[in-house]
Parts: structure tokens; sequence; C-alpha cells
């Protein structure tokens, strides 16, 4: 069953609405296995109806949902799948081992205890009660009872969600350490440096539809990767937003804010100008390239990112 060739995650044409409200509204994916994806997303995106539709918690309306080719409700009974969602509570008197031990039980084919605990870095923290944890080891300990069934894949619903910072950059060294292995891994999170960071592959959402598919470069150059700044030093600015790659132009007091998706040739034709003065190259951060994706003017377009293409053999698919 784990050998079939079929991607680890397949959306085609799927939809779910609630009444009115079309949460997911034609959504085609496909992730392919080994991949690290991050699904981004504005609240109410439809980013949590998606991850609902994959582990079969929901149906979709229309169109169809794949786990491996399988329905997803058929993957995750096999432990092909492993989820770490938001809303869950701390077990009280039970140790970290006697938890993961328990649902391991649970699955055909569970991973030892030991490496459970190894890969999500709780190897010292096995004796301890679950309820005496703090908020990132208890992260930890959903993260391993999420890995407990071997999964090929792992779904994680904002993981880091309300950690200091030592306990998230704790979590993803765990969560790497699984992406070694050449398991599959989708997360949502709202820390867009974690994607930035640990994601091979960036998707977002927007209105229930995909605006944007590839990598984080691929992202921020389709919002105008590098941001160009010049002093005028009392000079014109006619002209700067027609220079060669700009795509937006802010002028702020006596400087010039150039976006441009080829800052070489930028700033050859401001050398041309000789307006170089106090030049300031910088790449547009992922932060600012969600921004402007989903402050796009119009609806997103109904031809979202084709499932048949992968970021190994496409520039970022964008829509608007």
């Amino acid at each position: 069953m784990k050998t079939n060739g079929e991607p680890a995650v397949t959306f085609t044409a799927a939809t779910r609405t609630y009444g009115t409200v079309r949460a997911v509204d034609g959504i085609d994916l496909t992730i392919a296995r080994g991949e690290t994806v991050a699904l981004l997303g504005r609240n109410g995106a439809g980013k949590s109806t998606a991850i609902n539709l994959l582990l079969g918690l929901d149906e979709p309306t229309t169109g169809k949902v794949r786990l491996f080719g399988d329905a997803p409700a058929r993957a995750v009974a096999a432990g092909r799948v492993g989820a770490m969602l938001q809303d869950t509570r701390p077990v009280p008197r039970v140790t970290v081992r006697e938890l993961v031990e328990f649902v391991a039980r649970t699955y055909p084919e569970p991973l030892p205890v030991d490496e459970a605990l190894a890969l999500a870095g709780l190897t010292e923290l096995a004796g301890r009660r679950v309820d005496r944890l703090s908020g990132g080891q208890a992260q930890r300990v959903r993260f391993a009872i999420a890995l407990a069934g071997d999964p090929e894949l792992v779904v994680l619903d904002e993981p880091t969600a309300a950690l200091d910072v030592e306990a998230r950059a704790a979590f993803w060294d765990s969560m790497r350490g699984f992406a070694r292995r050449g398991n599959t891994v989708l997360f949502s999170t709202h820390y867009l440096e974690e994607a930035d960071e640990n994601a091979d592959r960036i998707v977002v959402v927007d209105s229930g539809r995909i605006l944007a598919d590839g990598t984080a470069d691929q992202l921020k150059r389709a919002a105008g990767g590098t941001a160009v700044a010049i002093d005028l030093a009392g000079g014109p600015s006619e002209g700067l937003s027609e220079l060669p790659g700009v795509t937006a132009l802010e002028i702020r007091g006596d400087r010039a804010q150039l976006r441009s998706t080829d800052p070489d040739a930028t700033v050859r034709a401001l050398a041309a100008r000789d307006l170089i003065r106090g030049i300031e190259v910088t790449p547009v951060s992922l932060n600012e390239a969600f921004l402007t994706l989903t402050r796009a003017t119009g609806a997103p377009s109904t031809s979202p990112a084709s499932p048949s293409t992968t970021p190994a053999d496409h520039d970022m698919e964008l829509s608007r």
C-alpha cells in the first residue's frame, strides 16, 4: 500500500460550501511526496476548511480530495497521515511516554515510541506528566502523537501559535528532522518567516481560492521582488515608474522607493540618469509579498495552479 506512485496530496476542483458561503472555491493542488509545503492565508481565507477536507473531517461539496490516491479517511486510518490540530487539550495524569504508546497502539504499523519521542525532542521528558509540561513541551507532545502512526504525510495547523521564540525554534528543529526522512509536511502558519525558512513551496489562499503557488523567492519576485531606494536631492521623479523592471513607485519626502522585478536593469537605468545618490537595494520580504498578493484588486482567477504542475517544472503560478 505504501509503494504506489500517487502524489501525497491531490485536490481536484474541490469546493466546500456552507449555505451561501463558499469556504473552498475550486481548489486544484498537488503536493508531491517529500515536499514541505506552507499554506498561507488571512483569517477566513479557507485554510482550515481545506485542511479539514484533506483529513477527511469534512467532505467536499464538489470535486475530489485524495491522499496517496486514496480517500482521506482511508489514508488516515491506515496510518499514512498524522495531524497536529489547534484545538487539543492535555490529558491529565499520564506521562508523555504512556500517551504516545497509547496512540501508537491504534495504528497498524506504528513508529517505535522511542523514535517518535526522539524526533519530537521529548526523550528526556518521556517520564514527565503531560499536564505538567510547558506550552512548548506540550506542543512537541502533539507532534509526537502526530508521528505515532509512522505517517508519510504530517499536517500541522498553526503548530507554533502562542509559543515563544525558543519553543518555536525547538519545534521547527524537530519538524525538519521528520522531513529529512523523506516525509511530506503540510503546515499552515501566521508566522511568515516560518514559511520562508522551512517550506520548499508556499501556497497562498484567499477567499477559498489559490492566489499563488511557488517557492518563497518566486512569491517575492511576483510581488516585485526587490526594493530600490534613491535620494532625489531635489530632483524630479518623473519617469521613474517607467524604468526597466519597475512595478511600483512611492515618494517619501526626498526619497524614491521603487519596487523592481529586475533590479540590475533598474539600477543601470538610474545610473544612466545619474540618479544613484544614497542608493539602497534590498530584497522584498515574504511578509511584503504576501500583503501585496492578498491586497491585489479584483477576485482571484478561476484558473488556479494546475494540479499537474509541480515546483520542479514551473515558475510560480499566480492568479489575480
